[in-house]
């Protein structure tokens, strides 16, 4: 039998001080996969980085064969990146991980050993997060209860796009031609037998976190717009509700005006229902503007990332 490969997935995206530290911790895991059996490539992408990212990429791609390097035009952003590696992968099984090592790469020598056991996906499950802010553990507790409400599939708690797939979850993922991406909704929206893996989530090797406030609300919006039309229902929720409080507000100024002696004068009234009217009314504009801005957006047909050049493995320069 054809000896089978791993593929693993590194986006990188300004990691120069956590490289040296990664590629190590790599080069150990890829020595245990090649004693299990198994061939191996590590696909690391470049997401534009602005500092040495890039040539550090290409100095261990000149020492290992198996390392690729995917080199992006410019700054498309995380899921992009994971995207175009798992596109550029070809082993039987892909592994999708973080550069910083919060992800830690010998979890991926038991994500092998439930695929073998038949697992078509087996994901990572956070049970600790070390060096993470309470704001962000509040954050993500109430985001995946809010998305596991309104979308359609149900995202495991406490997962992010740490997982290994089966090259045919990779196949059907590849299939799914949107262009706002999130990735662990739709590859939990594909199914299979899916399994977890529990760990825990290390601190940052080096550098800085690449998903400040302003780009963890965009993902989290992007989950909620691209897997549920509920935002919508909820919209026309607000717009009978508002025309019920109008309503029964007109009632109760007639009857005030023809069955009583007291006379509303003042203005705060008017002001609150028009303001509450107006902000129903932006909230819902709001709402389908996300939709109608994905719409928009499709219909361009604009490729998804522009790739450079890739460099190693046995692919043409």
């Amino acid at each position: 039998m054809a000896t089978k490969t791993i593929s693993i997935v590194l986006p990188c995206f300004n990691e120069e001080e956590v490289l040296p530290q990664t590629m190590a911790r790599v080069k150990n895991l890829t020595q245990q996969i090649v004693k299990k059996g198994f061939a191996y490539e590590v696909v690391l992408v470049d997401d534009g980085s602005r500092d040495r990212t890039k040539q550090i990429i290409k100095s261990h791609c000149q020492k290992d064969k198996n390392l690729v390097l995917v080199s992006f035009s410019r700054n498309f952003g995380h899921q992009l990146a994971a995207l175009a590696g798992i596109d550029t992968a070809r082993g039987d099984a892909v592994v999708l991980m973080d550069a910083d090592l919060q992800d830690p790469p010998e979890v991926v020598l038991e994500m092998i050993k439930k695929w073998q056991a038949g697992a078509d996906m087996v994901y990572g499950v956070r049970k600790k997060r070390k060096g993470e802010s309470v704001f962000k553990k509040i954050t993500a507790f109430f985001f995946y209860r809010i998305i596991n409400r309104l979308a359609d599939s149900e995202i495991p708690r406490n997962t992010g796009d740490f997982r290994l797939m089966d090259r045919k979850v990779v196949t059907a993922l590849q299939q799914m031609p949107e262009r706002t991406k999130f990735l662990r909704g739709m590859i939990a929206w594909l199914g299979f037998n899916q399994e977890a893996v529990y760990f825990v989530r290390d601190e940052r090797a080096g550098g800085e976190t690449k998903y400040p406030l302003k780009k963890m609300l965009a993902l989290a919006m992007n989950g909620i717009f691209s897997f549920s039309t509920k935002p919508l229902k909820l919209a026309t929720y607000f717009g009978f509700f508002s025309s019920l409080l109008a309503l029964l507000g007109i009632i109760l100024v007639v009857w005030i005006r023809f069955a009583t002696n007291v006379w509303v004068s003042g203005w705060a009234a008017l002001m609150v229902a028009v303001m509450f009217i107006g902000g129903v009314q932006l909230i819902v504009l709001g709402i389908l503007g996300e939709y109608i801005g994905r719409i928009y957006n499709e219909t361009k047909q604009r490729p998804v990332y522009i790739i450079d050049e890739i460099i190693g493995g046995k692919r043409k320069k």
